[in-house]
């Protein structure tokens, strides 16, 4: 059989894996910086715990894992006969992969809240999975790298993820485009066009607007039900203005006796306006009323980066979820988090050349193998480099010098080192710079320091 990989996940090479590293650890420093604690969760939940937290499009993507040994023994035949997967699925099916981070954060927290002390401010660099059509971009294997706080209602911490978003981009010299908009403003929209009760409707098709254009947002507004008057209502928020504040003041406006819709814009204004006042530009934190994301459980501020100069889906999302942990039991912990998207985040350094040289792992020495007595004495110093921290090692056999030399270049390794009856004798080391050609024969006292 023809070996090959499930659609929608990737092995990845020595130089991906060190780039990826690469990322993770920027990521890794600035969480701890902003005062996060890391955490691991297990790769599969339990499948109730995941179900109904992402909306019904969400419920569709998750993966289910069937339960071991026979698990058709205990299927209804009528279910089974009816071929319908959603009784079926309960039946054959306890368990799921993670579909993302923030969902069994919460789980842990419900469980824990008794020991935590809040507020809790959580990282977490994991895989997560996701039945989605693979294309660029979107794989259904992918990593996340959360950073939570739970136990806090201040809109400081939305200023101060939006201060991570920033430092963190910038040091990976990623430029980027914070897109920010508030769940509160949705609700007040909705309210405001007589269509409180088709919230989630509302901002599934709004939430589409950058993929399929305003025509086909009309589109599945309509074939949700929505009545064109409503949509008459709404269609201001396609011509919105650069200026963000100019536009919350419009919102104002129009969300007069409106309490849900004028809470929304008076904590965007705080956020936007602290934000800014802490150095943020203008240019780099965009008031986007149209940003719903389609996950269910949103309360207040919704965060969505995108890249700049590249074409490329958002590298990074989130928002306010004050009621997440009450589908586990627990009330009165509100909650908000940020995402990074580590292999979206990967591809656009990628395509705008933005990895440095250090990022990918290289092999400082290679040992030339002359066999015998010197290769004992080559394996002893290659001992003493390691233990230097120095990346070194010998090559296998002893072949011909020039197989040698192909292997050294075609691995990028830096030096090759020749370690012979000469050198050995004149307590000596000849090294070769494959990078710049050149040759030098130096003391082994100076070699090793």
């Amino acid at each position: 059989m023809k070996p090959g990989l499930a659609k929608g996940t990737r092995d990845f090479t020595a130089l991906e894996v060190s780039r990826r590293r690469f990322i993770i650890n920027v990521l890794q420093r600035n969480f701890e910086l902003f005062g996060f604690q890391p955490l691991e969760t297990p790769s599969f939940e339990n499948l109730s715990t995941l179900t109904g937290k992402y909306g019904e499009e969400g419920d569709r993507l998750i993966f289910k894992i069937l339960n071991s040994g026979d698990y058709t023994s205990k299927v209804n035949q009528e279910d089974w006969e009816g071929k319908s997967h959603q009784k079926l699925t309960s039946q054959i099916s306890d368990k799921a992969l993670r579909y993302d981070l923030t969902v069994p954060f919460a789980r842990f927290v419900a469980m824990n809240h008794n020991q935590l002390t809040f507020p809790f401010k959580r990282y977490q660099i994991q895989p997560v999975w996701r039945a989605d059509r693979p294309q660029k971009g979107r794989f259904r294997e992918f990593y996340q790298c959360d950073a939570d706080v739970v136990g806090s209602e201040s809109l400081l911490q939305e200023v101060d993820l939006v201060q991570l978003y920033i430092k963190s981009f910038t040091d990976l010299g990623v430029g980027v485009t914070i897109h920010i908009n508030n769940r509160k403003i949705l609700s007040g929209l909705a309210e405001y066009a007589g269509i409180k009760d088709q919230l989630i409707d509302f901002t599934v098709a709004l939430d589409k607007l950058d993929k399929i254009g305003k025509e086909g947002v009309v589109k599945e507004l309509l074939e949700r039900e929505i009545a064109q008057e409503s949509i008459d209502k709404l269609d201001f928020l396609f011509t919105q203005s650069d200026d963000a504040l100019e536009n919350l003041l419009q919102l104002k406006e129009k969300f007069t006796g409106n309490e849900t819709g004028l809470k929304g814009v008076q904590e965007l204004e705080l956020v936007i306006t602290r934000s800014l006042e802490l150095g943020v530009e203008v240019k780099n934190l965009v008031f986007d009323i149209t940003l719903a994301r389609g996950l269910d459980y949103y309360t207040g501020a919704i965060f969505e980066v995108k890249a700049n100069n590249v074409q490329m889906g958002s590298i990074g999302g989130g928002g306010r979820y004050d009621n997440l942990t009450e589908v586990f039991g627990v009330k009165n912990i509100p909650g908000i988090g940020i995402s990074f998207g580590l292999d979206r985040i990967y591809l656009v350094m990628e395509e705008l050349g933005l990895f440095p040289q250090e990022a990918a792992s290289h092999i400082e020495y290679l040992f030339a193998n002359f066999g015998g007595d010197e290769s004992l004495e080559a394996l002893k110093l290659i001992r003493q480099l390691r233990e230097k921290g120095i990346s070194a090692e010998m090559y296998p056999e002893n072949v011909k010098i020039g197989k040698q030399f192909t292997y050294a270049e075609k691995k990028g390794i830096k030096n090759l080192v020749f370690l012979g009856e000469e050198e050995i004798k004149n307590k000596t080391v000849t090294y070769k710079n494959l990078e710049a050609g050149a040759q030098k024969t130096v003391s082994l006292e100076e070699f090793l320091n």
